[in-house]
């Protein structure tokens, strides 16, 4: 899922399920390097959890409402609030375990 200025609150708002957001921009390398570690996890998990993304750069308003300063930054978002989240590029194993707490 895609997520933008427009529509962010309604899609987190919406989810039947926790989302997690992955906040990056296309010039970003460890963004990237992410990206990919992110989409299998979601995939093995699609029932559990669903993975949206936004671009920061065209996605100023969401991003800045979640004073997002440096990507990559990851956050879970359950019933419609942000509950936990990191910055930087993280291990799959690791993503798993922040996931399951």
């Amino acid at each position: 899922m895609i997520l933008t200025d427009e529509n962010f609150d309604k899609e987190i708002s919406e989810a039947k399920l926790p989302v997690i957001v992955d906040f990056y921009a296309d010039w970003c390398g460890p963004c990237r390097t992410l990206g990919p570690i992110l989409e299998k996890i979601a995939k093995e998990m699609e029932d559990k959890v669903i993975l949206a993304k936004v671009n920061v750069d065209s996605a100023k308003i969401a991003s800045s409402k979640f004073e997002v300063d440096r990507i990559p930054m990851v956050m879970l978002f359950k019933d419609n609030k942000a509950i936990s989240g990191f910055i930087g590029v993280a291990e799959e194993a690791d993503i798993k375990k922040w996931l399951n707490e």
